[in-house]
């Protein structure tokens, strides 16, 4: 059964620094804050969410800011880099604004006709600004162009992400096979599937990605998406009420841990839209416990709106 997935939903990476964090994603890379919550299964951490103005599903860019981890290193089994797409005519703003912010980068560089540059975040984490054509005048990123998955060996995730996921294998190159999710217009609707046989030399951590979600258009698709991969053989989580979506989890054949996320309720269901991410949120079950929390949680400056 083809579920069609739309595309990428989100992206969640490991930070250490939480103020480091903030301040790059929302200063440096122009991304609003649209949630400020914690990680429900670890109260003591924050969760940040970084978006576009609404926190559209392929526009969200997730942290657990753990500030005594150690910095991961990324290899098979691992989501290698995001790609943040920018219309063409604002590509070369893009590597003057990182300059001016001395953020080193590497490129440009042509990959399937797209320019790209990629660099670092403050803890290492893989980020990439791709050009697209598109007709907008923008200078904001717009969500996710792709996102690469790094595997020993692609033959059964390629069978997973085109014979269940439904997406189309587009591009290829000698080490690079791109697919193209059912929705050729949804944000993040490209996966680039990397294969790395023998270099096992990876270490999760501060700049790896911890998880990446696809989207399930409503509770009904998921459920159903969660039937199909459990007969496929996965060991599939329970459906996990995460407050701004419901979540199911597995891990792929190349070890990549993956969750399928609904689009509703999205992020405006506990603060308007216009207030997102300007105080800390938590879901009803750990809002008896706000006091201890709050005072576990390291402080942090807030950027300002502009």
């Amino acid at each position: 059964m083809l579920l069609n997935v739309p595309g990428i939903h989100h992206v969640t990476a490991i930070a250490i620094d939480p103020q480091a964090n903030l301040d790059f994603y929302t200063q440096v890379l122009g991304l609003r804050l649209v949630k400020q919550t914690v990680n429900f299964d670890s109260p003591d951490t924050y969760h940040f969410y970084y978006g576009d103005e609404a926190g559209r599903p392929g526009s969200i860019l997730t942290f657990f800011p753990f500030p005594l981890a150690d910095k991961g290193r990324t290899g098979p089994g691992m989501t290698e880099s995001i790609a943040f797409a920018i219309p063409a005519a604002a590509f070369e703003s893009w590597m003057l604004r990182l300059a001016e912010f001395s953020i080193d980068f590497n490129g440009p560089f042509e990959r399937f006709g797209a320019q790209v540059i990629s660099f670092d975040d403050p803890d290492g984490l893989h980020l990439e600004i791709a050009s697209v054509n598109s007709k907008s005048e923008a200078n904001s990123l717009s969500g996710f162009e792709s996102v690469a998955l790094c595997v020993e060996a692609p033959e059964r995730t390629l069978k997973l992400l085109t014979e269940t996921f439904g997406y189309t294998r587009i591009e290829e190159a000698p080490d690079r096979i791109r697919l193209q999710s059912a929705d050729k217009n949804a944000a993040g609707g490209i996966i680039d599937l990397l294969w790395r046989p023998g270099a096992l030399d990876r270490r999760p951590g501060g700049g790896t990605v911890h998880h990446v979600a696809f989207r399930a258009k409503s509770a009904e698709a998921q459920k159903q998406m969660r039937e199909e991969i459990a007969a496929l053989g996965f060991n599939v989580t329970p459906i996990l009420d995460r407050n701004y979506f419901r979540s199911i989890y597995f891990r792929e054949p190349g070890g990549i841990l993956f969750e399928i996320a609904t689009d509703p309720p999205g992020f405006a269901i506990d603060e308007k839209p216009a207030e997102l991410g300007r105080r800390l949120q938590l879901p009803p079950w750990l809002e008896k416990s706000r006091d201890m929390i709050e005072k576990r949680l390291p402080p942090i400056r807030l950027p300002e709106r502009k």
